[in-house]
C-alpha cells in the first residue's frame, strides 16, 4: 500500500474539535498519552472475532468477499470509559504479521504497534461520528448520556504487506483530561 485511498472517507484534520483537537492529531501511542494524563489506564476487551467490515472500512479489504477480524476494546480510567478502540484486519494476517494481536486480551494494541520499528503508520484521519455510524453506536452503547456525536480518529498501520486499520472513538470523559 503506497498511499491512502480516496475511500478512506475521513478528513486529514478536524474542522472543529475543541478540547479534543490535540487528542485527534497526536501521532504517538494513544494509550501512552492517556497514561501520562490520567495514569492507571486499563483495557477491557469487548469483542474479538469475525465480522463484516463497516462500509467505510471495505476499501482496505477490496477484492475479498469475506469477514475480517475485529477487535474492540474500551480504554478506562477506573470505571470511566475514555476511548472505544476498533481494530480491523484480514484473518490471514493472524498467521503472519499480526499473529500477536489474537493473544493480546486486555493488553493495549498500541504497546505492540509502537514497539516494533518495522511497523509503518499512515497519516491520521478524523471524523465526527453521528448516531447513524456503527462505531458511534458501539462506542456510545455503554454511556449513560451519550452525546449527539463523538469525535474519532483512524490510521492504517502496515507490517510488510499486511494492513491493519485502527479507529479510536473519544468518549466525553477524555475532554476533562
Amino acid at each position: 500500500m503506497k498511499s491512502i485511498p480516496r475511500d478512506f472517507l475521513w478528513c486529514a484534520a478536524p474542522v472543529a474539535a475543541g478540547p479534543l483537537r490535540r487528542w485527534l492529531t497526536d501521532r504517538g501511542s494513544l494509550t501512552a498519552r492517556l497514561q501520562r494524563h490520567a495514569g492507571g489506564i486499563t483495557v477491557k476487551l469487548l469483542f474479538q472475532g469475525r465480522r463484516w467490515p463497516n462500509a467505510d472500512e471495505v476499501f482496505l479489504f477490496a477484492g475479498r468477499n469475506s469477514k475480517v477480524i475485529v477487535r474492540e476494546v474500551l480504554l478506562l480510567h477506573g470505571a470511566t470509559p475514555l476511548v472505544f478502540a476498533h481494530t480491523v484486519f484480514d484473518a490471514a494476517s493472524l498467521r503472519g504479521a499480526w499473529r500477536g494481536v489474537s493473544v493480546l486480551g486486555n493488553r493495549p494494541l498500541g504497546a505492540a504497534l509502537f514497539a516494533d520499528p518495522r511497523i509503518a503508520r499512515f497519516p491520521l484521519r478524523q471524523k465526527k461520528l453521528g448516531g447513524g455510524h456503527p462505531l458511534y453506536r458501539r462506542a456510545a452503547a455503554g454511556l449513560k448520556h451519550p452525546p449527539a456525536a463523538l469525535w474519532a480518529r483512524r490510521s492504517i498501520f502496515t507490517a510488510g504487506k499486511s494492513p491493519i486499520l485502527v479507529s479510536e472513538v473519544f468518549l466525553p470523559a477524555v475532554a476533562d483530561l
